[in-house]
C-alpha cells in the first residue's frame, strides 16, 4: 500500500475510480475542458489529490484544498473532499488511511482546521469520519446548489 500525491498522467485512473463516489453524477465535459481543468488542479499548489495505490491500481482517493486566511493568525484551512474507496476495496481501513494522510498533510501547511462535509445520512458513514478525528456538531453546514442552466 502507498499513499502519495496524484501523478499528472493518472487522471483516467482517477476518473475511473471516481465511478464509485456517486451512483448518478453528471456527464463529464468534453476531453479537451476535461483536460483544461486537470491543468489547473495539477498546477495549483493549494490543490492536493492524495491516492492510495494497491498493485498499481488507484483504490481510495480525496482531496485537500488549503485556503489561505487572513484570521486565526493568518493561518490557512483546509477543506477535504471527493473521499472515495472503490467499492471492492471498502471496510479495510483504507478511507481511514487516505483521510489521515490528508489530515497530516493539512496540519504540516499549519491549516488550523479542516473541514469535510458530506451528503451522506448514513450513520455509518458519519461514525467512519468521527473514528478518522472529525467531529460533528461543532459548526452547521450549509450548501447552495448552482441554478440550473441546462
Amino acid at each position: 500500500m502507498v499513499i502519495r500525491e496524484i501523478k499528472k498522467n493518472e487522471i483516467d485512473k482517477l476518473l475511473k475510480l471516481y465511478t464509485h463516489l456517486h451512483r448518478k453524477d453528471v456527464p463529464l465535459p468534453e476531453k479537451s475542458k476535461l483536460i483544461a481543468i486537470w491543468e489547473e488542479i495539477t498546477t495549483d499548489p493549494r490543490l492536493h489529490y492524495f491516492v492510495l495505490e494497491i498493485d498499481n491500481e488507484l483504490v481510495s482517493s480525496c482531496t485537500l484544498s488549503i485556503i489561505p486566511n487572513l484570521t486565526r493568525g493568518g493561518r490557512p484551512y483546509g477543506l477535504i473532499e471527493n473521499v472515495v474507496t472503490h467499492a471492492e476495496y471498502r471496510r479495510r481501513g483504507f478511507g481511514t488511511s487516505i483521510l489521515q494522510h490528508a489530515l497530516e498533510k493539512a496540519w504540516e501547511h499549519i491549516c488550523y482546521k479542516v473541514m469535510l462535509l458530506t451528503g451522506s445520512k448514513d450513520p455509518a458513514i458519519h461514525q467512519f469520519y468521527e473514528k478518522t478525528g472529525f467531529q460533528k456538531g461543532l459548526k452547521t453546514g450549509f450548501v447552495a446548489n448552482a441554478p440550473d442552466y441546462s
